[in-house]
């Protein structure tokens, strides 16, 4: 399953960038995830590993993060491993005036097994969802960043 989604964020784009970028910044924005515990390399950076878990209704979800593309303030890559899936996340933004940024979200799930890509497929609803609000809530964290 893949799927991009965009939103205009009221801020300039190196400030969104960077605040994407940090991974400090992520239980302001990321609905659900409990913690975020770093384990390799150098935070942010290529190859950097993380340890997620996120809480989803009464079931916690464990994974590994990595980050596999930083070139800010244009894109950053990410994949998140859990036990059933693979996803890979890219984020590209792109300066639409000094003050607005375009925030692109692509998102592409790799189910393992047949039972999963069938969970996967009757869920897809709800990844979408969830990454809508996942970037809602990141445009009104980065848009109160860049005002303060």
């Amino acid at each position: 399953m893949k799927y991009t989604f965009e939103t205009e964020i009221n801020a300039p784009r190196e400030i969104v960038a960077e605040l994407a970028g940090n991974p400090e910044n992520r239980k302001q924005w990321m609905e659900g995830l409990e913690s975020d515990e770093h384990l390799s390399g150098t935070p942010g950076t290529p190859g950097a590993k993380s340890r997620l878990v996120f809480k989803t209704g009464k079931v916690s979800i464990p994974m590994i993060g990595t980050v596999m593309v930083r070139n800010l303030p244009d894109e950053l890559s990410e994949s998140f491993e859990a036990s059933n899936v693979v996803t890979h996340a890219t984020t590209r933004f792109v300066a639409l005036s000094p003050h607005k940024t375009q925030y692109i979200s692509e998102q592409a799930f790799h189910f393992k097994g047949s039972f999963n890509k069938l969970v996967g497929w009757l869920l897809q609803g709800e990844f979408k969802r969830q990454t809508l609000r996942h970037m809602e809530n990141f445009k009104r964290f980065a848009e109160k960043s860049a005002s303060d």
